[in-house]
């Protein structure tokens, strides 16, 4: 069974860092692209950032270049998605996601068949 889980998430003064995690389980996750998304209440879901599956392409919005770096290990199995600079726009529930069909960083959610179930993230004074 294909899971996905986030971790990280949490209260952070404006200007302030956070690293968020994503575990994966029932897959081996260096075969997969993985792309990270938000949503803040009452808006759509966004793109942050993904990596392709051999880690040498990553793509991220440009909302967040230059702030948050993706990276993942994939002895570990993990995803980490570390913000820095934060901004209280950047509050939002933060998803990552893969798909056994992607190998390139894809920005387009439709594309991705698995689904975490989120950790919020909070930017406030």
């Amino acid at each position: 069974q294909v899971q996905l889980v986030e971790s990280g998430g949490g209260l952070v003064q404006p200007g302030g860092s956070l690293r968020l995690s994503c575990a994966a389980s029932g897959f081996t996750l260096d075969y997969y692209a993985i792309g990270w998304f938000r949503q803040a209440p009452g808006k759509e879901r966004e793109f942050v950032a993904a990596i392709s599956w051999s880690g040498d392409s990553i793509v991220y919005a440009d909302s967040v270049k230059g702030r948050f770096t993706l990276s993942r290990d994939n002895v570990k199995k993990e995803l980490y998605l570390q913000m820095n600079s934060a901004k209280p726009e950047d509050t939002a529930v933060y998803y990552c996601a893969a798909d056994p069909s992607l190998v390139q960083a894809s920005r387009d959610g439709s594309e991705y068949e698995y689904w975490g179930q989120g950790t919020q993230v909070i930017v406030s004074s």
